[in-house]
């Protein structure tokens, strides 16, 4: 790996995933002294790993101790727009938890991503553990399309075997809770539902309430890191 300045105030450490069958991605390390655990975070589907709201979670992540790997899957890497196949971006998910366990030796990993990203983390789960992984976290798990309600996109989730955690928007046109909340509790006491009250999809909230986009990431780190510390 390779040190290379951060925007976000950082420096993060780039990297290679090589995965089997559609050549090698790109990541990003940073890793806080006195780090207890490791997010191996993905992207969504319309922006890669460098996106400003996944930047911005990785460093506040780590003023909790919380290192993050984060990673590409192929299209992205490409410049394609077109999501890979859901067995591609299985085995970029893998390929990627496989190498933040190589270079994060002894430091217990959850593994998950931003909306399209946790998803595919959890359909790789659903076939087959994870390496390492201990906990699965998702940021705004995308139920179903906006205006489109459904369920089927969970379904995969009864085959995952380690604690799932949901943080979510109360406002996530991708997850309406009517739907998500039954989701959730019929995963027992794997799952978690954390929400973020007025938050969308994106973790946006309104002006109206009082609260900035700073304070919304300090909740989901502080979410995450109290979840993960317990498991």
């Amino acid at each position: 790996m390779t040190n290379a300045p951060g925007t976000d105030g950082r420096a993060a450490n780039e990297g290679i995933v090589q995965v089997p069958g559609a050549g090698d991605v790109s990541s990003l390390l940073i890793r806080p002294a006195g780090a207890r655990f490791a997010l191996v975070m993905a992207h969504g589907a319309g922006a890669g790993m460098r996106h400003p709201f996944l930047a911005a979670f990785s460093v506040r992540l780590a003023s909790f101790g919380v290192a993050t790997f984060r990673y590409q899957f192929p299209y992205m890497e490409a410049g394609g727009h077109r999501t890979d196949p859901p067995e591609t971006a299985a085995a970029t998910v893998r390929a990627a938890v496989e190498e933040a366990e190589r270079v994060l030796p002894g430091l217990p990993l959850i593994a998950g991503g931003k909306s399209f990203g946790g998803r595919m983390t959890s359909t790789a789960a659903a076939a087959a553990p994870l390496p390492g992984v201990r906990g699965l976290a998702f940021i705004g798990f995308p139920l179903h399309p906006p205006k489109q309600p459904a369920t089927k996109r969970a379904d995969h989730l009864a085959h995952v075997t380690v604690p799932m955690l949901f943080l979510q928007g109360t406002r996530d046109e991708f997850a309406e809770l009517p739907l998500l909340e039954p989701v959730v509790r019929a995963l027992g006491p794997r799952a978690t539902l954390h929400l973020v009250d007025g938050a969308n999809h994106s973790f946006a909230v309104p002006k109206s309430s009082g609260r900035s986009g700073a304070d919304v990431l300090d909740e989901l780190a502080n979410a995450l890191s109290r979840w993960a510390g317990a498991l």
